[in-house]
């Protein structure tokens, strides 16, 4: 068997039959692609082009896909994942590309390398819009990756789908000389290579073929958001849908073209103001529980103290001290000078003031009608100034009435 059909035999494939068939064949014809490649080395560094419309990386996905690319990748048609994944990390990091479009048609490749280009892909789409668009065919590894992209556009006559893993046995047989070939493993790794003409080893071998499905079916599920468990009915359990079932099913967004695609990716980018709702906080304990709720720190509103009029303040207090002691005087009475004078200086009120002079007088022998007879002359005669001679004058009266009820 010629090593290039070996190597293509040897691993498991995620490509339509078809397609998978032609490959085989081709590789059947070349011998030894390795050393092909070798004497052709120089066209390996133009397997692909990215071109750029407006601001819009175009990157093709065209025909199967292999991990390396070599000449076996370009005498059929193919593409690799090694170079998808420099170019999409060039269109990623150039300043220049606001989007990105992946162009796919490809019946699907070979397994190895496709979750490392998806899983770049998914996480380019935190840095750029990728949209995957679907021209042709977008099956089995080709699928794979279109899913890791923003969003799935797919012309209505195209396909999608295949979600699923194929290994494809290569029985060699030659009658005409009868060559056999014999393979002896050893004791401890009887499944290194199953017998695939038995029961029991295809099916060691469908337990690998299982569990890489599962990881596929996983994969498209994440990427489209969507339960793993209806991955398989959304593709026809392996199947293809064409273009408007493919929307349906969820396998795409929307159908569209390549041309209406790039020209709407190319738009300016129109930014919309959205209303934030800002939360105020007064105190650092308001501030500590907005953020312990997970309060965006974007939106939160920090209250300035409202700082006092101290000009007012000042002059509130002057007033109020100017009508404090002016009560007291009015309260003076011959031979009270220094309890006055003492309740001027001790900030006394004129209530307690009052009381004090009280007591005073009972302690000195005089009448409370002297007292009250005194202050309200004493009242009367003081020019205030602010027109409330008569409201101190029955402040006087009513404290001295007060006083005597005691």
């Amino acid at each position: 068997m010629p090593r290039a059909l070996e190597l293509a035999a040897s691993q498991p494939w995620l490509m339509l039959p078809d397609a998978l068939e032609n490959l085989l064949t081709i590789a059947d014809r070349m011998g030894d692609p390795m050393a092909l490649a070798t004497r052709r080395g120089e066209r390996l560094e133009d397997t692909r082009k990215v071109t750029m419309r407006n601001g819009v990386a175009v990157i093709p996905v065209i025909g199967p896909i292999f991990r390396y690319a070599n000449m076996f990748t370009e005498i059929s048609g193919a593409t690799s994942t090694q170079v998808l994944g420099t170019d999409i990390q060039r269109a990623l990091d150039d300043p220049k590309v606001r989007s990105i479009v992946l162009n796919i048609d490809s019946p699907g490749g070979v397994a190895s390398g496709i979750n490392e280009l998806a899983e770049m892909i998914f996480a380019g789409r935190e840095r750029k819009r990728i949209v995957a668009y679907i021209g042709g065919i977008g099956a089995s590894a080709a699928y794979w990756i279109a899913s890791a992209a923003h969003e799935i556009v797919i012309d209505e006559a195209s396909l999608a789908g295949s979600i699923g893993v194929v290994v494809e046995a290569v029985v060699e047989s030659d009658a005409a000389n009868g060559r056999k070939r014999y393979q002896i493993v050893s004791s401890n790794a009887p499944n290194k290579r199953p017998d695939l003409a038995t029961e029991e080893g295809r099916a060691k071998i469908g337990e690998t073929v299982n569990a890489l499905g599962e990881v596929f079916v996983g994969k498209v599920a994440r990427n489209l958001g969507t339960d793993a468990a209806k991955v398989p009915a959304m593709g026809d359990f392996g199947g293809l849908r064409v273009g408007a079932a493919a929307v349906e099913s969820g396998l795409a967004h929307r159908l569209g073209s390549l041309e209406s695609l790039i020209t709407e990716l190319a738009k300016p980018a129109i930014t919309v103001p959205r209303k934030t709702t800002m939360t105020t906080v007064h105190t650092t304990a308001e501030l500590r529980t907005a953020l312990a709720a997970g309060t965006d720190p974007n939106t939160i509103e920090i209250a300035q103290a409202q700082q006092p009029d101290l000009g007012a303040i000042r002059a509130e207090g002057a007033a109020a001290e100017r009508d404090r002691i002016k009560g007291i005087n009015a309260l003076a009475s011959k031979g009270f000078e220094k309890e006055i004078e003492a309740a001027i200086d001790a900030g006394t009120t004129v209530e307690a003031t009052a009381l004090q002079l009280f007591k005073a007088a009972q302690d000195r022998g005089i009448s409370l009608s002297a007292i009250k007879s005194d202050a309200q002359g004493v009242t009367a005669t003081t020019p205030t100034g602010d027109g409330k001679q008569g409201e101190r004058q029955a402040a006087v009266s009513a404290i001295v009435a007060g006083a005597s009820r005691r």
